[in-house]
């Protein structure tokens, strides 16, 4: 009779803990990666949860600043949204929630005469969507899913999103919030983060990114780099308060450009699940369903009160990545603290500090991660690229993502993402097709 391996808990009579500790609970060998059903010791969980936090605000922050929404309301609604997704994915699916970019060109064209009530109505219907596919998922199954996304589709998916995220770490889509606005700081804040990868061992290595934005942001305040009205705001703000609500309301309208989102969202949701997969060598596709649930269910969740609607998180990808870490723990954590800091206006004030150079140098390197993603998803599926179906999927999906290609139809806009995604769809299975159609069927000899 075999021993129970170290951390599991006795089979008779005790209630089976929500995560084994992985080792001894210090120390990740090489190699080997943090399960979602395992853990550190809580001290270190809380700190890969808190770089979770650190990693997906700066984007979670950018879409309110964009669309005029709440930010700490956003903020609230993303822990929210991440501690219901881990609820109902049954603690599976490392992901953190923040807000979609892809809700961010039909909000702006929902929104009449500046009322967040419309949009947040169409952020609710899509959630709805959302959920719908994913009951239907869970009814019929996921061969379907494999069928409509090989390796050679998923992968280049999850390399376009990655790469074009690239001009939100350049120049924050137009914004002047990246690496353009301050490349000094900038670069200090990336090489912080590549030497505290390979400078510190064990733990402290794998807070890389956390560090590198701490030294990032102790360097711009030493060199003038901080905005005095930023500071002004943090000293006035109040430590305790509760976010700013809306309620949302309905129109056909609204619900017409919001509803196309859905398309990126699953596209997503099928990519970190992929990815995820990939990283943690297990098969996931039986928790996608209930990803699109839990999406569906926190977008919902976050319209009904004045949120952004919510995407699993790209950014946090990137963590897992470079820490080898891909224990729900620490996401349980993470969507906590992001409760508990959303009903600080203080934190929302000390956010808003973070130099643009800062966010610019850190998600120059996870932006990257997640593009080196999509790579490793063909690598390890072993994707020939000497078949020219599987080439062309890849480079067409590329270029359109890069290049953020968008189209706008009346009101509705599709942008990089939704159209590379498509690009993928239609060109594997489109030239698998007329491949089909070409080649001969073998005919039996004749008697």
């Amino acid at each position: 009779m075999t021993s129970p391996s170290p951390g599991t808990p006795p089979a008779t009579g005790h209630r089976r803990a929500p995560w084994r500790l992985h080792g001894d609970g210090r120390t990740v060998r090489p190699g080997d990666v943090v399960a979602p059903d395992e853990r550190l010791s809580w001290p270190r969980t809380v700190g890969v949860g808190v770089q979770h936090v650190v990693a997906m605000f700066g984007a979670t922050f950018t879409v309110p600043l964009i669309t005029g929404f709440p930010p700490a309301t956003t903020l609230f609604f993303s822990g929210l949204g991440t501690l219901l997704f881990l609820v109902l994915t049954g603690n599976r699916l490392p992901s953190y929630l923040g807000s979609s970019f892809a809700f961010i060109a039909p909000v702006l064209a929902a929104k009449a005469g500046g009322d967040l009530g419309p949009a947040l109505g169409g952020i609710v219907v899509a959630g709805a969507a959302l959920a719908l596919v994913g009951l239907v998922v869970q009814v019929a199954g996921t061969r379907w899913i494999d069928a409509l996304m090989p390796p050679a589709v998923t992968g280049a998916i999850v390399a376009l999103i990655g790469l074009n995220l690239a001009p939100v770490a350049w120049d924050g889509n137009g914004s002047g919030t990246g690496v353009k606005a301050q490349p000094l700081i900038a670069a200090v804040t990336l090489v912080a983060i590549l030497l505290a990868t390979v400078a510190f061992r064990g733990f402290l290595g794998r807070l890389s990114i956390l560090l590198g934005v701490v030294a990032g942001w102790l360097f711009a305040a030493g060199v003038g780099g901080l905005d005095e009205a930023t500071l002004t705001r943090l000293r006035e703000a109040a430590w305790v308060g509760l976010p700013e609500f809306h309620a949302p309301s309905f129109s056909l309208r609204a619900a017409v450009l919001v509803i196309p989102v859905i398309l990126v969202l699953i596209a997503e949701n099928a990519g970190h699940v992929k990815a995820v997969a990939a990283m943690t060598d297990r098969n996931l596709d039986r928790y996608l369903g209930r990803a699109f649930i839990g999406d569906g269910v926190a977008t919902m969740l976050a319209g009904s009160a004045g949120g952004s609607g919510t995407t699993t998180y790209a950014e946090n990808i990137g963590v897992m990545a470079a820490t080898r870490v891909y224990s729900t723990a620490a996401y349980w954590v993470a969507g906590v603290t992001a409760v508990l800091l959303g009903l600080s206006p203080k934190f929302g004030a000390l956010i808003l500090t973070v130099p643009a150079g800062v966010l610019g140098g850190a998600t120059t390197a996870l932006y990257g991660l997640i593009a080196i993603l999509g790579a490793r998803i063909w690598i390890e599926n072993r994707v020939d690229f000497h078949d020219p179906v599987n080439l062309f999927t890849a480079a067409v999906a590329l270029i359109i993502g890069a290049a953020d290609y968008t189209v706008t139809a009346g009101d509705l806009s599709f942008n990089g993402i939704a159209l590379g995604t498509a690009a993928a769809l239609l060109t594997y299975h489109g030239m698998r097709a007329v491949t089909r159609l070409r080649t001969p069927r073998t005919r039996p000899p004749a008697v």
